[in-house]
């Protein structure tokens, strides 16, 4: 038996918040301590689990790298295939670039451009925080030029402040700690 009702109540336990990290002015909220407890990382997967479902995935998109964590542990669960979402220069060539903006800087992801077939497929996009939302629409620009659909984001925490949800209005958002 899990001793977490619910995930918003295993992140509000384990969560460790750490102040200028990576910028001075940042508060970076660590998921470490939730992946490392067992109850805390079940009730968070089955919670994103459950999220995908309801948006019909057809595969996961897990965003590098917290996301490739908990994206592959959703995709296990639903027994759909999980796609690995990586920063730029992590994949050999060919790959498809990305480039985006992050609250303290830029940075790109890619995909490999051949070895998969995503046409058709629904995806839905899994992370660990939405913050300006970067990271998923860079993602979702490089599945569908794939010929895939995104048909939903589902992330673990959402830093409202930042206006991330805003960027992603035309797909539907599930924050499970809200």
């Amino acid at each position: 038996m899990n001793r977490y009702g619910s995930a918003r109540e295993a992140l509000a336990a384990r969560i460790r918040y750490v102040q200028d990290w990576p910028e001075e002015g940042i508060l970076f909220e660590d998921l470490t301590p939730v992946l490392a407890d067992a109850d805390a990382f079940q009730i968070v997967v089955d919670e994103l689990a459950d999220a995908c479902v309801r948006l019909n995935a057809g595969m996961i998109g897990g965003l590098d790298a917290r996301g490739f964590l908990l994206g592959s542990a959703v995709a296990y669960k639903l027994g759909l295939g999980v796609l690995a979402i990586r920063k730029k220069g992590k994949l050999p060539p060919p790959v498809i670039t990305e480039a985006y903006s992050l609250e303290y800087g830029t940075a790109a992801l890619e995909i490999p451009a051949d070895g998969q077939d995503l046409a058709g497929v629904k995806v839905v996009l899994v992370d660990d925080v939405l913050a300006t939302g970067g990271t998923l629409v860079a993602a979702r620009k490089l599945i569908e030029q794939c010929g895939a659909e995104v048909v939903g984001n589902v992330v673990v925490l959402e830093v409202a402040e930042l206006g991330g949800r805003e960027r992603l209005s035309d797909r539907p958002l599930v924050v499970i700690n809200e």
